[in-house]
Formats: C-alpha cells, sequence, structure tokens
C-alpha cells in the first residue's frame, strides 16, 4: 500500500508540472502560489479542523518543526518552481527534480547517520539514468537540455533542493501528529507565509490584470492545484514515506518527470516516441531495486 499512496502522490504532482507551466505563461507565478495555498488552506481547515483542534496540544510541542517543514515543502518549493519555469522548460525542471533521491541520500547519511545500502545507491542511479533518458530525448550525449542555463534553471534547482530536505526531514515530525492535521496546518502556514510576500509583489508591480484570472482555465487550473497537489499528494507522501521511510521512499519521485510526461502526451497532443518507453521501464526496474527491503534494515526504515 505504500508504494501506491507514492505512485499516485508523484503522478499528480507530475500533473503540477504541466499545469505550472502552462498557467504561469499567463498568471504571476506568486499569485499563482498565494492562490493555492490560501485555496488549500481554507479547503483543508474546513475538511480536517477538528482534528487539527485535537491534535493542536500535541503541534504546539512540535511546532518549529512543523513550521521548518511547511516552509520547505509547502513554499519553497512551488515558489521557486513556478518562477523557474518562467525561465526555463519543463524538460530542465525535470532533470533537476531526478536529483532529489540522490540529495536525500546525502542528507540522510550525513544528517541522521543513516547505512545507505548497495541496493539503494543502485536503485537511485539506475532510475536517474532513466529520468536522464527520457529528458534527453533518447540521446544522453547530446548535452542542448543542459545548456544556456538561466535565472529559471537555478529556481527549479532551489526547488528541487527544498523538496529533497522536505523529504528527508519528514522523519522528524512526530508520530502523534497524524496526515490530516499536519497536512491542513502545513498549508494555513504556508498561505500565511505567502501573504505577505503577495502583498509586497503588488506594492512592488501594482495589481495585476484580473482578466487572466478570471477564465476558465485559470479557475480549472487553480482547482487541479489544490485538490492534487496541494492536499492529496501531501497526505498520500507523507502517509508512504512514514511506512518505508525517505531513503526508500524518495526513488518514487522519479515518476514525477515521467507522469508529466505521459501527462503531455495525453492532454498537450506530445507525440509518444520510443524513448518515453524505455525510460519508463528503465525507472520502473530502479524503483523496484529501491523498493526492495533488506532484513537488517527493515526496521530501521519505519521512521518517519
Amino acid at each position: 500500500m505504500p508504494y501506491l499512496l507514492l505512485s499516485l502522490a508523484a503522478c499528480f504532482w507530475g500533473g503540477n508540472y504541466v499545469i505550472g507551466h502552462l498557467l504561469v505563461a499567463e498568471v504571476n507565478p506568486i499569485v499563482l502560489s498565494a492562490a493555492r495555498w490560501v485555496f488549500t488552506a481554507l479547503l483543508l481547515m474546513t475538511l480536517y479542523f477538528c482534528q487539527v483542534t485535537e491534535q493542536w496540544p500535541v503541534m504546539k510541542k512540535s511546532f518549529g518543526t512543523i513550521v521548518f517543514l511547511a516552509l520547505c515543502g509547502q513554499v519553497l518549493f512551488p515558489l521557486t518552481l513556478y518562477i523557474g519555469l518562467q525561465y526555463t522548460t519543463s524538460l530542465n525542471a525535470a532533470i533537476y527534480m531526478s536529483t532529489t533521491p540522490a540529495l536525500v541520500l546525502l542528507i540522510n547519511k550525513f544528517f541522521f547517520k543513516e547505512r545507505i545500502s548497495a541496493r539503494n545507491i543502485a536503485g537511485v542511479i539506475l532510475s536517474t539514468v532513466g529520468v536522464i533518458w527520457l529528458v534527453s530525448q533518447g540521446d544522453m550525449i547530446n548535452a542542448r537540455v543542459f545548456a544556456h542555463l538561466n535565472q529559471g534553471d537555478f529556481w527549479t534547482m532551489g526547488s528541487a533542493l527544498s523538496w529533497a530536505v522536505y523529504c528527508a526531514f519528514l522523519r522528524i515530525k512526530p508520530r502523534e501528529v497524524k496526515g490530516n492535521a499536519f497536512v491542513a496546518v502545513s498549508a494555513l502556514l504556508g498561505a500565511i507565509v505567502l501573504i505577505p510576500v503577495l502583498a509586497l509583489e503588488l506594492i512592488r508591480n501594482g495589481m495585476p490584470g484580473w482578466n487572466s484570472y478570471a477564465n476558465t482555465g485559470f479557475v480549472t487550473g487553480l482547482a487541479y492545484l489544490v485538490i492534487f497537489p496541494s492536499w492529496l499528494s501531501y497526505l498520500l507522501w507523507n502517509k508512504g514515506i512514514s511506512a518505508i521511510g525517505a531513503t526508500r521512499g524518495e526513488i518514487y519521485s522519479h515518476l514525477i518527470p515521467l507522469s508529466g510526461g505521459l501527462f503531455s502526451v495525453m492532454f498537450l497532443h506530445v507525440t509518444l516516441h520510443s524513448y518515453h518507453l524505455v525510460s519508463a521501464l528503465v525507472i520502473m526496474c530502479g524503483i523496484a531495486l529501491c523498493s526492495r527491503p533488506s532484513a537488517k534494515k527493515g526496521s530501521q526504515q519505519r521512521v518517519a
């Protein structure tokens, strides 16, 4: 079951790349991020208010941890991604996102002194090769996708780093703080942080033309971002990571660029090529290799 939860979460985030890339072509990324988390916070606090109230005494004891995780996962990760997608391609963003499993391994090794198995390392390497094969369109010697780095590339690199920190440090969240209440409070914190950022943006650049925000495409895209990447993905991801640990679980982030590519084929009429199929096979083999628990580490991985 944890593997299904992680797979669904990653697929919903794959849709975030496609929808986000379309929306930031028309709307301000800071406005988009703030609107996303304000509406998500309203939805989740309505649904889970009773659970938040019941668990609030426990949350207060670890409030600093929850704020730290919300800053990394709900604020920095999507905000830097949306800003970066204004200037770089979703393929480049996917390349940087594919580095997060390796970053999580390094964080777990140096911050939490976790022993990393050869199987996990091999799985990450194999899956990373699959992602690079995907974004290089089956020509790994061609470095065109890496050329001409711009500010968008650096923003999306920051997005990948913040996501890796979020996933690795989920282990410090107290088990007493349950998933629904945790995601609801994280969304609320994200909205609270982004509202003053939005205010500064509006003071600096003035009010945007609201016609871009009042059309059906924006409303539909925002609804997707609220329900799937902002609510269900975080809920399912946190549950999956809690069950099998960040080292084995983070490998599923490689499904994000893969699912983003498939959604592009399905909804943006991008042509399906053989390299998509080869990449999918290699990524799935890497995930399968990394997901197999070892007898020694089975109990150690259940930390989050």
